[in-house]
């Protein structure tokens, strides 16, 4: 009774706009046009251009409807049952589309997503017909008990959905794959080589995928054979983000990745550029950020050989992108074994980082700066890297390091700048077993810099890191030398326990410097 007292037109409008979307999203290869007047109704999708029309036609239809469902499921926790059914429609008009792309597939992946194309067809069919009724009937309490009910469909659609997508995705990168396996032609490779970079920038599930197809093996074959300088470093920039992923580093360690990287960065006939690139390859399996990177014993048996390889790369470096992935790879590295200092102390790396750091062509960026101060910071452990870094005047670095002023805000730069900060600190605090060090610091005003940065707060862009750091550092050197302090300074930065000041440092208010 309630449906036929609705005036027959606006029931018959509202229908025809449904329709009529339906016809438009078809003629507009799947971008419907809004009929709701909310911001979230606009899709952004940024594809890359690298990839295949196959995989951005794929990636742009997962992404709205993935768009679609979070809008049903924020309209249905707001209770905005109107606009649920307009959204479910949407839905399904994208999921044909889908399920239509896939008859170019062969006919083995077509079957299979077409199975599944018929189980979401199905679910959306029950969607829509449970959401019919919002369209007239916004009465809350008849519609409230629905709400487990969709739940459960749109819970059930969504990993239905996935397995689809993945499904499909899967069979584009194995296409991908093995057209990169197969292939002679030196354009079609780099066209392949590029798609699996631009499906690495998607996302690390992508990646996991590529790894389990063979992506690693078959990259890692390509850098083998003799092939142009720009096919081998778009391969290893592929591997470099295929390693972000276990997956990607145990397929590495399968296929002996370790000693073909190698091979690359000692073989110095090979071009910068390539040895940069397995430089940053090295330097993402080491990254001490990645707790699976410590099983690589392959890594181990070719570390000298690698070590050496990046110093020497650090040391000949045409521009500061070079030295940048060299020096990244030689400071994950110290981290990833405590006898990369050794081997580079007795390669003389202290003396060439530190010659680097005056070279503005090859140290121009706070990242860099980054990369030098962590070497030094892990190699100042060991007694004979100490005197080292002390001849070769590294504690006017460290003081060069702890003057930078981090911008204002939250930026990348503005964090590097902070790592600075902070790990220079270490250094010092490292080096100052050493009994001249005191005085090295003293002459060179390094103390008043190391109080400044604990009581202003804006020197440090509000680092607690860098305020432990400093705090650590001073104390320290006043353990050799504590005439070198005022009172003030030595009664609360120095005497009380390092929390306290920490807590009296963190509390300060500008003005009290």
């Amino acid at each position: 009774m309630h449906l036929i007292e609705i005036d027959s037109v606006q029931r018959w409008m509202e229908d025809l706009r449904l329709m009529a979307e339906c016809e438009c999203m078809y003629v507009l290869q799947s971008k419907p046009i809004s009929v709701e007047g909310d911001g979230h109704s606009e899709l952004i999708i940024t594809s890359q251009q690298d990839l295949p029309d196959s995989l951005q036609t794929l990636l742009r239809q997962a992404w709205t409807i993935t768009t679609e469902l979070s809008k049903i499921f924020y309209n249905l926790e707001i209770n905005r049952w109107q606009s649920i059914h307009n959204t479910a429609v949407r839905v399904n008009c994208h999921i044909r589309s889908l399920i239509n792309e896939s008859n170019g597939y062969s006919k083995t992946a077509s079957r299979e997503i077409q199975e599944f194309g018929k189980i979401l067809m199905e679910k959306c069919t029950n969607l829509t017909t449970l959401t019919e009724s919002f369209k007239y009937d916004a009465d809350e309490i008849t519609l409230a008990p629905m709400k487990p009910e969709i739940v459960e469909t749109l819970t059930s659609f969504s990993q239905s959905f996935s397995q689809m997508v993945e499904l499909a995705l899967t069979h584009e990168i194995k296409g991908l794959v093995n057209q990169l396996d197969t292939e002679t032609n030196l354009y079609n490779i780099e066209t392949a080589i590029s798609g699996l970079v631009g499906l690495t920038q998607e996302g690390a599930h992508l990646c996991h995928i590529i790894a389990k197809e063979g992506g690693v093996a078959v990259l890692l074959k390509l850098c083998r054979q003799d092939a142009p300088c720009y096919l081998h470093v778009y391969a290893l920039r592929a591997l470099a983000s295929i390693c972000a992923v276990e997956e990607g580093i145990n397929e590495l360690e399968k296929v002996d990745g370790v000693l073909c990287l190698a091979d690359l960065l000692t073989n110095e006939s090979n071009p910068e550029a390539t040895r940069a690139e397995a430089a940053a390859v090295v330097s993402q399996i080491t990254s001490p950020h990645l707790t699976f990177t410590q099983h690589l014993s392959s890594f181990l048996e070719n570390m000298e050989d690698i070590v050496t390889a990046l110093i020497n790369l650090c040391k000949d470096a045409s521009s500061s992108e070079v030295f940048l992935l060299a020096s990244a790879a030689l400071a994950n590295i110290t981290f990833f074994d405590s006898m990369a200092c050794e081997i580079l102390s007795q390669l003389n790396a202290i003396k060439i980082l530190l010659q680097a750091c005056r070279d503005p062509q090859r140290v121009d960026t706070p990242y860099s700066k980054d990369q030098v101060v962590t070497i030094l910071a892990n190699m100042a452990v060991l007694d004979q890297c100490t005197s080292e870094i002390i001849q070769e005047n590294g504690v006017e670095l460290l003081l060069e390091f702890l003057h930078e002023h981090p911008p204002p805000g939250i930026s990348a730069e503005g964090s590097a700048l902070e790592r600075v900060l902070q790990k220079s600190a270490v250094t010092l605090a490292r080096l100052s077993r050493e009994p001249n060090v005191t005085n090295i610091a003293t002459s060179l005003n390094c103390i008043p810099r190391l109080i400044e940065l604990c009581r202003s707060p804006s020197e440090r862009n509000n680092s607690d890191s860098v305020l432990v750091a400093c705090l650590a550092a001073l104390r320290k050197l006043a353990a050799s030398s504590s005439q070198c302090f005022e009172d003030t300074d030595y009664q609360q930065l120095i005497k009380p326990r390092l929390v306290d000041s920490f807590l009296l440092c963190s509390n300060m208010e500008e003005s009290f410097v």
